[in-house]
Protein backbone atom coordinates (compact mmCIF):
# COMPACT_ATOMS: atom_id res chain seq x y z
CA UNK A 1 0.00 0.00 0.00
CA UNK A 2 2.71 2.50 0.71
CA UNK A 3 4.15 2.22 -3.17
CA UNK A 4 1.44 3.98 -4.10
CA UNK A 5 1.36 7.25 -3.11
CA UNK A 6 4.89 7.06 -5.37
CA UNK A 7 2.46 5.87 -8.61
CA UNK A 8 -0.35 9.00 -7.82
CA UNK A 9 2.61 11.62 -7.50
CA UNK A 10 3.34 12.46 -11.35
CA UNK A 11 6.97 13.52 -11.79
CA UNK A 12 7.13 17.45 -12.44
CA UNK A 13 8.63 18.99 -14.73
CA UNK A 14 12.68 19.02 -14.35
CA UNK A 15 13.65 22.66 -13.65
CA UNK A 16 16.06 24.45 -11.38
CA UNK A 17 13.62 25.50 -8.69
CA UNK A 18 12.85 21.74 -7.98
CA UNK A 19 16.58 20.20 -8.39
CA UNK A 20 17.49 20.08 -4.50
CA UNK A 21 21.76 21.33 -4.99
CA UNK A 22 23.16 20.07 -2.29
CA UNK A 23 26.63 19.60 -2.69
CA UNK A 24 25.87 21.07 -6.32
CA UNK A 25 25.50 24.75 -4.78
CA UNK A 26 28.12 25.93 -7.11
CA UNK A 27 26.66 23.85 -10.53
CA UNK A 28 23.39 25.31 -9.91
CA UNK A 29 24.31 29.03 -9.54
CA UNK A 30 26.84 28.55 -12.58
CA UNK A 31 23.91 26.76 -15.23
CA UNK A 32 22.15 29.72 -15.50
CA UNK A 33 24.69 31.96 -16.35
CA UNK A 34 26.47 29.47 -18.92
CA UNK A 35 23.22 29.30 -20.54
CA UNK A 36 23.04 33.21 -21.15
CA UNK A 37 26.73 33.08 -22.95
CA UNK A 38 27.99 34.52 -19.67
CA UNK A 39 31.12 32.17 -19.89
CA UNK A 40 33.73 31.99 -22.26
CA UNK A 41 32.90 28.48 -23.10
CA UNK A 42 30.91 26.69 -25.84
CA UNK A 43 30.91 23.20 -23.74
CA UNK A 44 29.50 22.31 -20.14
CA UNK A 45 30.06 18.46 -19.31
CA UNK A 46 28.49 17.02 -16.22
CA UNK A 47 29.30 13.52 -14.71
CA UNK A 48 28.29 11.29 -11.68
CA UNK A 49 26.84 8.71 -10.65
CA UNK A 50 23.25 7.00 -12.11
CA UNK A 51 20.63 9.46 -10.07
CA UNK A 52 22.06 12.10 -9.27
CA UNK A 53 20.68 14.69 -11.16
CA UNK A 54 22.97 14.93 -14.52
CA UNK A 55 19.05 14.19 -16.72
CA UNK A 56 17.56 16.81 -14.63
CA UNK A 57 19.83 19.30 -15.14
CA UNK A 58 20.03 18.82 -18.60
CA UNK A 59 15.97 18.95 -18.96
CA UNK A 60 16.26 22.10 -16.47
CA UNK A 61 19.00 23.30 -18.57
CA UNK A 62 16.78 23.96 -21.65
CA UNK A 63 13.36 24.72 -20.34
CA UNK A 64 15.18 27.76 -18.75
CA UNK A 65 16.98 28.69 -22.48
CA UNK A 66 13.75 28.16 -23.57
CA UNK A 67 11.83 30.55 -21.20
CA UNK A 68 14.30 32.94 -22.12
CA UNK A 69 13.18 32.47 -26.28
CA UNK A 70 16.43 30.36 -26.70
CA UNK A 71 15.88 27.83 -29.00
CA UNK A 72 17.14 24.58 -27.09
CA UNK A 73 17.26 20.35 -27.82
CA UNK A 74 17.44 17.96 -25.21
CA UNK A 75 18.94 14.78 -26.68
CA UNK A 76 18.71 11.30 -24.65
CA UNK A 77 21.72 9.82 -25.73
CA UNK A 78 24.32 10.69 -28.65
CA UNK A 79 22.80 8.27 -31.04
CA UNK A 80 19.84 10.22 -31.30
CA UNK A 81 21.65 12.94 -32.91
CA UNK A 82 20.55 14.01 -36.20
CA UNK A 83 23.21 15.32 -39.14
CA UNK A 84 21.54 18.50 -39.33
CA UNK A 85 20.34 18.53 -35.48
CA UNK A 86 21.35 22.70 -33.78
CA UNK A 87 21.37 24.17 -37.41
CA UNK A 88 19.36 27.26 -35.22
CA UNK A 89 19.63 25.83 -32.13
CA UNK A 90 21.65 28.13 -29.36
CA UNK A 91 21.29 25.47 -26.67
CA UNK A 92 21.91 21.37 -27.21
CA UNK A 93 21.97 19.26 -24.33
CA UNK A 94 23.14 15.85 -24.57
CA UNK A 95 22.56 13.05 -22.20
CA UNK A 96 24.37 9.67 -21.85
CA UNK A 97 27.58 10.66 -23.54
CA UNK A 98 29.32 7.42 -22.60
CA UNK A 99 27.04 5.12 -25.04
CA UNK A 100 28.18 6.91 -27.79
CA UNK A 101 29.51 5.30 -30.84
CA UNK A 102 31.73 6.38 -33.27
CA UNK A 103 29.05 7.91 -36.07
CA UNK A 104 27.68 9.48 -32.66
CA UNK A 105 30.32 11.05 -31.86
CA UNK A 106 31.60 12.31 -34.88
CA UNK A 107 28.32 13.92 -34.95
CA UNK A 108 29.14 15.54 -31.77
CA UNK A 109 32.58 16.57 -32.74
CA UNK A 110 30.67 18.34 -35.62
CA UNK A 111 28.31 19.72 -33.82
CA UNK A 112 30.61 21.26 -31.22
CA UNK A 113 32.21 22.86 -33.85
CA UNK A 114 29.22 24.88 -35.34
CA UNK A 115 27.90 25.96 -32.35
CA UNK A 116 31.31 27.23 -31.60
CA UNK A 117 31.57 28.90 -34.59
CA UNK A 118 27.76 30.64 -33.88
CA UNK A 119 28.41 31.23 -30.14
CA UNK A 120 25.84 28.65 -29.22
CA UNK A 121 26.28 25.82 -26.11
CA UNK A 122 26.80 22.00 -25.68
CA UNK A 123 25.71 20.56 -22.22
CA UNK A 124 26.97 16.89 -22.14
CA UNK A 125 26.53 14.39 -19.57
CA UNK A 126 27.86 11.50 -18.75
CA UNK A 127 28.67 8.61 -16.10
CA UNK A 128 32.11 8.27 -16.11
CA UNK A 129 35.15 11.18 -16.13
CA UNK A 130 35.53 12.47 -19.22
CA UNK A 131 39.35 10.98 -18.82
CA UNK A 132 37.85 7.45 -18.82
CA UNK A 133 35.96 7.73 -21.66
CA UNK A 134 35.63 5.73 -24.77
CA UNK A 135 35.28 8.77 -27.21
CA UNK A 136 37.79 9.89 -30.04
CA UNK A 137 40.29 12.41 -29.19
CA UNK A 138 39.58 15.35 -30.94
CA UNK A 139 36.14 15.07 -29.04
CA UNK A 140 37.01 14.77 -25.78
CA UNK A 141 39.76 17.39 -26.15
CA UNK A 142 36.51 19.99 -26.65
CA UNK A 143 34.66 18.58 -24.20
CA UNK A 144 37.11 19.06 -21.88
CA UNK A 145 37.89 22.89 -22.82
CA UNK A 146 34.71 24.01 -20.79
CA UNK A 147 32.91 23.99 -17.59
CA UNK A 148 33.38 20.78 -16.17
CA UNK A 149 31.44 19.44 -12.79
CA UNK A 150 31.10 16.33 -11.36
CA UNK A 151 27.38 15.96 -10.19
CA UNK A 152 27.00 14.74 -6.53
CA UNK A 153 24.13 12.65 -5.39
CA UNK A 154 22.62 13.91 -2.25
CA UNK A 155 23.26 11.13 0.68
CA UNK A 156 20.71 9.36 2.53
CA UNK A 157 21.66 12.00 5.77
CA UNK A 158 20.75 15.04 3.40
CA UNK A 159 17.35 13.84 2.13
CA UNK A 160 15.99 14.99 5.08
CA UNK A 161 17.00 18.46 5.72
CA UNK A 162 16.94 19.30 1.83
CA UNK A 163 13.03 17.76 1.87
CA UNK A 164 12.07 20.04 4.91
CA UNK A 165 13.59 23.14 3.28
CA UNK A 166 12.08 22.13 -0.18
CA UNK A 167 8.20 22.08 1.67
CA UNK A 168 9.38 25.53 3.88
CA UNK A 169 10.15 27.53 0.91
CA UNK A 170 6.96 26.41 -0.69
CA UNK A 171 4.96 27.42 2.16
CA UNK A 172 3.57 24.36 3.70
CA UNK A 173 5.01 22.13 6.79
CA UNK A 174 6.41 18.90 6.93
CA UNK A 175 7.19 17.13 10.24
CA UNK A 176 10.28 15.01 10.52
CA UNK A 177 7.83 12.00 11.29
CA UNK A 178 6.46 12.48 7.59
CA UNK A 179 10.23 13.11 5.97
CA UNK A 180 11.21 9.75 7.73
CA UNK A 181 8.19 7.55 6.65
CA UNK A 182 8.38 9.09 3.13
CA UNK A 183 12.30 7.73 3.03
CA UNK A 184 11.02 4.50 4.53
CA UNK A 185 8.91 3.90 1.60
CA UNK A 186 9.09 3.82 -1.92
CA UNK A 187 11.50 4.73 -4.12
CA UNK A 188 14.45 7.12 -2.83
CA UNK A 189 15.27 9.38 -5.64
CA UNK A 190 15.05 12.72 -5.19
CA UNK A 191 12.65 13.41 -8.29
CA UNK A 192 10.19 10.17 -7.40
CA UNK A 193 10.30 12.02 -3.77
CA UNK A 194 9.72 15.86 -5.00
CA UNK A 195 6.71 14.57 -7.33
CA UNK A 196 5.64 12.94 -3.85
CA UNK A 197 5.29 16.76 -2.39
CA UNK A 198 3.72 17.89 -4.69
CA UNK A 199 1.04 15.96 -4.76
CA UNK A 200 1.00 15.59 -1.07
CA UNK A 201 0.65 19.61 -0.98
CA UNK A 202 -2.16 19.17 -2.87
CA UNK A 203 -3.49 16.61 -1.30
CA UNK A 204 -3.73 18.56 1.72
CA UNK A 205 -4.68 22.18 0.04
CA UNK A 206 -7.63 19.98 -1.18
CA UNK A 207 -8.69 18.55 1.84
CA UNK A 208 -7.86 21.22 4.52
CA UNK A 209 -5.68 19.06 6.66
CA UNK A 210 -2.10 19.46 7.53
CA UNK A 211 0.18 16.62 5.87
CA UNK A 212 1.00 13.79 8.60
CA UNK A 213 1.42 10.29 8.29
CA UNK A 214 -2.20 9.43 9.03
CA UNK A 215 -3.42 11.45 6.14
CA UNK A 216 -1.22 9.90 4.56
CA UNK A 217 -2.08 6.38 5.47
CA UNK A 218 -5.74 7.02 5.55
CA UNK A 219 -5.43 8.46 1.14
CA UNK A 220 -3.63 5.81 0.39
CA UNK A 221 -6.16 3.42 2.00
CA UNK A 222 -8.96 5.43 0.32
CA UNK A 223 -6.84 4.68 -3.44
CA UNK A 224 -6.45 1.24 -2.86
CA UNK A 225 -10.28 0.70 -2.45
CA UNK A 226 -10.65 2.51 -5.10
CA UNK A 227 -8.23 0.98 -7.12
CA UNK A 228 -9.69 -2.31 -6.35
CA UNK A 229 -13.36 -1.40 -6.82
CA UNK A 230 -12.09 -0.38 -10.55
CA UNK A 231 -10.49 -3.34 -11.24
CA UNK A 232 -12.55 -5.61 -9.33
Amino acid sequence: MEQLVFELAAPEAPCLANFLPGRNAELVAVLPAFIAGQHNATGMLLWGAPASGKSHLLAAAVALARERGLAAQYVAQPRELADDLGGADALIAIDRVEEADAAAAGRMFTLFNALQQRSGRMIAATRAPLATLPLREDLRTRLGWGLVYEVFALADEDKSMALGAYAKERGFALSGEVIDYLLRHGRRDMRSLLATLAALDRRSLATKRPITVPMIKEWLQQELEWERRTNG
